[in-house]
């Protein structure tokens, strides 16, 4: 008996790709049924992160066309890794195994059949990975070099050129449900989960319609949290830093009272000003770097929901309108 599949796909105002976007889908799961590869039981899991537009009401309307559309509506906005969260935590009591992706699918989707194939092999983890950044432009392509650089110097295990499109058994989903935080970095804790994974390559397209949801500013935020969430190398390099500028300024000192013994003191404007303006930025830095990191503790302690589910829309009927 072939096992159920979930696609889990988080929706913030998505209205203009929604409709294209599930009709892709709905044609490539209808194939993979037809060809026994997956269950009949399988969906198509619309995630609801409080858009401002139509999503919702084209989630409603397409779950009436057709069972095999399904969604939940999360209470308010709550980001991209809090509404995917909520959508693999939901499929999980469904599905024996899930992926997820983006809706505006720029993730290959014609993939999805190798993803099944290694979960078929016997690993529970099936991440998917950029093959090139043809499509990106310069900036971006460098940008996120340097962040899966600067991830891994920092002691982040993440998986090169991949995003959030991956396929997680059930038994992975609960090991996931077992991790606590609600400073999520998806990408750096589902690695952590330790079952057997594999890596499927592909090429990324561009997107048919619509905005990015991930600007720049999100991007650096996206970072900031994945490090201080994950690595508490920053504060490691802080007190390296601070015992090296503490060694330097003994031997300073020494040096001073030398100078000073034998007369030869000189007036030291531009060295003390120098002094005085990078042991200040060193100290703000510091100072930042420590308050994101008590930012994380106060939010922890607090223990808040990641999410709240606000309405499910999933029918258990077997027959499906297939397209094929």
């Amino acid at each position: 008996m072939k096992e159920v599949l979930y696609l889990v796909i988080p929706c913030y105002n998505e209205e203009q790709v929604l409709r294209e976007t599930s009709k892709r889908l709905l044609v490539k799961l209808s194939t993979m049924i037809k060809n026994k590869s997956i269950s009949e039981k399988s969906k198509i899991l619309f995630v609801n992160d409080g858009s401002r537009d139509n999503t919702w009401t084209i989630i409603n309307e397409l779950h009436n066309e057709n069972p095999i559309f399904c969604g939940v509506n999360l209470s308010r906005n709550k980001g991209h890794q809090n509404a995917l969260l909520a959508g693999l935590m939901t499929a999980k009591d469904y599905a024996n195994m899930t992926i997820s992706l983006d809706a505006d699918l720029q993730d290959d989707i014609d993939v999805i059949d190798k993803f099944v194939e290694e979960y078929y092999n016997g690993n529970d983890i099936v991440y998917g990975v950029r093959s090139s950044r043809k499509t990106d432009t310069f900036f971006k392509r460098n940008t996120a070099l340097g962040f899966y650089k600067f991830m891994n110097l920092l002691g982040v295990d993440v998986v090169y050129n991949h995003a959030d499109y991956r396929l997680m058994s059930s038994r992975a989903l609960e090991g996931l449900a077992e991790f606590k935080e609600v400073n999520l970095f998806l990408r750096g804790i589902v690695p952590l989960i330790g079952y057997k994974s594999s890596i499927v390559e592909y090429e990324r397209h561009e997107r048919f319609a619509g905005e990015s949801k991930y600007p720049l500013k999100k991007m650096l935020a996206f970072a900031l949290d994945g490090v201080t969430s994950l690595s508490i190398k920053p504060i490691r390099i802080i007190t390296g830093l601070g015992f090296s500028i503490f060694l330097i300024s003994f031997f300073a000192l020494l040096y001073t009272l030398i100078v000073k013994f034998f007369g030869k003191t000189v007036t030291g404007w531009t060295s003390l000003t120098v002094s005085i303006w990078m042991l200040g930025g060193i100290q703000l830095l510091s100072l930042g770097v420590i308050g994101e990191y008590i930012g994380k503790i106060y939010n922890e302690t607090k223990h808040r929901p990641r999410f709240i589910i606000e309405t499910i829309l999933i029918s258990h009927e077997e027959n499906h309108k297939s397209i094929i």
